[in-house]
């Protein structure tokens, strides 16, 4: 996974959320939620299915209209000129948003015929979609016929094609492999080197530690808000214990009945602890397991993932 590039020294606002929420009859989607993302930025929305991410894009986008709160989106408020909006953003939806029955060369003349590209300027952003997508020599193919990381790249390349400054992506690696969302991490990073502003939503929390700042949407609400490092300092206080043991249900039940671990979730095969204070030794629940019959092949403190946090996040919200 590629490098976070630096933050931005443009520090100006590119998008600016107040009080938005967004209701379909009884159900509250989206509920007050507050943040602005800064000119250049990569900023990424994490949230489970159902946590009001897409829904609160689609307000950002222009094309849902917001129940009450504001947005402004480049300057531009998305309630009262969601059109305006629409013509200064690029946007890419969770599928691919391409046709598919259409070549390469045809997807692109025809979201630059939507964004009013001229002759001239279409064919240079023409060649410069096919040099990013690595499709050059290939705009003949049909687009139902590339590979899922080289459509993902022409969807990009396609909602880029007028040069947006500011560019939201939902999902836009869901389904491809580890090298092409590599790659196309590369890209988001290129753009916010080039001062555009990218808001993503991802489900893979690795690619999250590569935005400049996250956001943690629980139940259409704003769970907890910062760079990766400052979220991860919700354990600075409690540390947590990761075990490899032969038996680790059996490891997490012990665990979770002992009175200096708070919780545990399983990683993989490893079980991590929880633990309610730094002062507890690793080496005194070792010798608990292995009392109780757990064979404890290593166990040691690491430092807490991206996960770890969503996880502990979603709990304390959920029982709020």
């Amino acid at each position: 996974m590629s490098e976070v590039p630096p933050m931005p020294a443009d520090q100006s606002v590119a998008i600016d959320v107040r009080g938005l929420s967004r209701r379909f009859g009884s159900f509250v989607a989206v509920d007050d939620l507050s943040f602005s993302v800064k000119q250049g930025e990569i900023f990424g929305f994490l949230g489970a299915n159902g946590a009001g991410k897409s829904t609160t894009i689609r307000m950002l986008c222009g094309l849902l209209r917001p129940s009450s709160g504001t947005a402004l989106v480049g300057g531009i408020d998305v309630s009262r000129d969601p059109e305006g909006v629409k013509r200064r953003i690029g946007y890419m939806s969770q599928k691919f948003s391409l046709y598919e029955a259409l070549t390469v060369d045809q997807n692109i003349r025809f979201f630059g015929g939507i964004y009013g590209l001229a002759r001239g300027r279409l064919e240079s952003r023409r060649a410069f979609v096919l040099d990013m997508a690595g499709l050059a020599g290939r705009g003949n193919t049909l687009t139902r016929e590339l590979p899922g990381g080289w459509r993902q790249r022409l969807a990009l390349g396609c909602a880029i094609l007028h040069e947006p400054s500011i560019v939201f992506l939902d999902e836009p690696t869901g389904g491809v492999d580890p090298l092409s969302r590599r790659r196309f991490w590369d890209l988001i990073g290129e753009l916010s080197r080039r001062g555009v502003t990218v808001l993503v939503t991802t489900h893979y929390l690795d690619e999250a530690e590569h935005c400049h700042r996250i956001a943690i949407i629980q139940a259409g609400k704003l769970a907890a808000m910062g760079t990766a490092t400052e979220l991860k300092q919700v354990f600075a206080s409690r540390p947590i214990l990761e075990v490899h043991a032969a038996q680790p249900v059996a490891a997490m039940t012990l665990l979770d009945q002992h009175e200096a671990v708070e919780k545990t979730s399983l990683f993989g095969t490893a079980v991590h602890a929880v633990l309610r204070s730094d002062r507890v030794q690793p080496d005194v629940i070792a010798r608990m397991l292995e009392a109780r019959g757990i064979t404890v092949r290593s166990i040691g403190l690491v430092s807490p993932s991206l996960e770890d946090v969503f996880l502990d996040v979603v709990e304390r919200v959920g029982a709020a």
